[in-house]
């Protein structure tokens, strides 16, 4: 096996195909350990990891956290309400004191787009980028082809749809890097108004048809509408997005080909979460057999465990 011979994973836009392979088949590696009565191995004792989430959280913070933890590696989340930044502290001073404590990892989540490359630039620790504004969320993409590749068998040909607001997902920008990389045929569909101009550059298909989407996908990933980030009123309202471009049983039905009844059996429902239910999935389909929203979080664990290792513990091995 070859090594991994980054100091950080800021992105999957700088990363290899065989990068991303790598970390995908580390990730089969540990997933068995969180299977195990004693759910640890001692791959990073010794080693320090900080969580430093200056966004919300659930999922990202704790899978990382739980990552760690499962490596034997110490662990210390930081709550930014109550940090230094909250006093005019700088991003880049509030880690360098940080690492002074002699961290080796810091786990970064920011509305500012390219703040885990300041931090990589001005640290000699370790950055793990987890969600930079609009820009990347590297480990979701990696756990979602994780969880493809484990549905499939492959990636290779696969058709992925990404629907929702492609303007400000970094999950559909990582998740388009990643998945082209690996030979996917990726599909992008949402509003007009939440489509980023000069998308196709990405190497992606434009569509405004759900219907269309959906009868000629393998998986769907469906994107959380942003609510934060909806000041400028991208959309008339919740109800007509959900009308358009929401996914329920109604559409899958509609949508299976060759005119058979019910939803196409081979199409995997996603979602990075939190879901919007009723926006962007209605809940049956959010909790139907065609779901693997579950599945990506258990999984979201082996991948940010395998990033930990080969970021902090395989080099050379």
């Amino acid at each position: 096996m070859s090594t991994f011979q980054r100091k950080h994973l800021l992105g999957l836009q700088e990363l290899s195909r065989e990068e991303i392979e790598l970390i995908l088949q580390t990730a089969t590696s540990f997933k068995e350990v969180s299977s195990r009565d004693i759910k640890k191995v001692p791959a990073l004792r010794g080693k320090t990891v900080v969580t430093l989430f200056f966004e919300p959280s659930t999922r990202t913070r704790i899978s990382f956290e739980l990552a760690a933890k499962r490596l034997s590696a110490d662990t210390l989340n930081i709550a930014i309400n109550v940090s230094s930044t909250t006093k005019g502290e700088t991003l880049l001073d509030t880690a360098k004191n940080i690492e002074a404590m002699s961290v080796d990892a810091m786990v970064v989540r920011h509305s500012l787009s390219g703040a885990p490359f300041i931090l990589a630039q001005g640290l000699q620790c370790s950055v793990i980028n987890a969600g930079d504004g609009c820009r990347e969320h590297p480990t979701q993409a990696l756990l979602d082809m994780f969880t493809l590749k484990e549905k499939f068998g492959h990636i290779e040909g696969l058709k992925v749809a990404i629907v929702g607001d492609i303007l400000h997902s970094r999950v559909a920008r990582s998740n388009i890097w990643g998945l082209t990389k690996l030979g996917a045929q990726v599909t992008v569909c949402g509003p007009a108004t939440l489509m980023p101009r000069g998308i196709e550059d990405m190497g992606v298909h434009v569509s405004y048809d759900l219907k269309d989407v959906l009868k000629n996908s393998d998986a769907i990933i469906a994107l959380r509408i942003q609510k934060e980030r909806q000041q400028d009123k991208f959309l008339p309202s919740l109800r007509e997005y959900s009308r358009l471009f929401g996914i329920n049983q109604a559409k899958l039905q509609e949508a299976r080909p060759n005119g058979t009844v019910g939803p196409s059996p081979n199409l995997i429902i996603m979602h990075p979460g939190p879901t919007n239910r009723g926006v962007e999935l209605s809940a049956e389909v959010a909790d139907g057999k065609q779901s693997v929203i579950l599945e990506q979080v258990t999984n979201g664990v082996a991948v940010r465990m395998a990033v930990l290792y080969l970021v902090l513990g395989a080099k050379g091995e």
